[in-house]
């Protein structure tokens, strides 16, 4: 199960999801989705974290970043990368 944290500017950590779907997604020119290139982050792809299914009504089933412009640590159990809008760590 993979996790998704936002870091902020003070260094403080913020759970944004976790779950079974952790997909590396790439899309096309348009914006429109073109395919999953990895379970891990990947620069151009947008990270996708969360359930598989549907949880419930009233809670979200996935966060999903903008495009990863920069890997800053990879390492087996965790990577910290630079999206357009936010820093992250995902978790394996």
């Amino acid at each position: 199960m993979a996790e998704l944290l936002k870091i902020h500017s003070d260094g403080s950590y913020e759970l944004k999801d976790g779950g079974a779907r952790s997909q590396a997604i790439e899309w096309n020119e348009d914006g429109t989705f073109n395919r999953v290139v990895s379970n891990r982050p990947v620069i151009g792809c947008s990270m996708l974290v969360g359930s598989i299914s549907a949880r419930s009504y009233s809670a979200q089933d996935y966060w999903l970043t903008t495009e990863i412009i920069e890997i800053i640590e990879d390492d087996e159990e965790r990577v910290k990368f630079r999206t357009k809008n936010s820093m992250y760590e995902w978790r394996k």
